[in-house]
């Protein structure tokens, strides 16, 4: 049986793909901004191996940065455990499981592409 089109997916699956995108992304972005080391670290200078790497000092990162970042994590964990455990996946497998897989992490775009635009 060939997958089914991104909106077949049940409801619960398509919120739980969405929101584990818009967790990720926070979580990258967050990380964007934080210093290097989520420890207090003298900055260092390595010019001599087949890469040069410079780093500047880090202040090491708040105890509410840290807990930010743990949030995030542990919520991308729960949701990517739900996404790929669903019962929809019970009833595909093999290639067609792959593909609609694929066909799930890209659901988003193909909605918002067939959405009227917003003025």
């Amino acid at each position: 049986m060939p997958p089914s089109p991104s909106h077949d997916f049940p409801g619960d699956l398509l919120a739980a793909q969405e929101e584990l995108h818009q967790v990720r992304s926070e979580l990258l972005a967050l990380l964007k901004r934080l210093p290097w080391s989520v420890q207090p670290l003298d900055g260092f200078s390595d010019t001599g191996g087949w890469r040069s790497v410079e780093r500047p000092a880090s202040p090491g990162w708040t105890a509410d940065e840290q807990a930010e970042v743990e949030k995030l994590r542990a919520r991308e964990r729960e949701l990517a455990v739900f996404v790929t455990c669903h019962r929809y996946w019970e009833q595909i497998s093999g290639p067609d499981a792959v593909a609609a897989r694929a066909r799930l992490k890209h659901a988003h775009e193909t909605r918002d592409d067939s959405a009227p635009p917003s003025h």
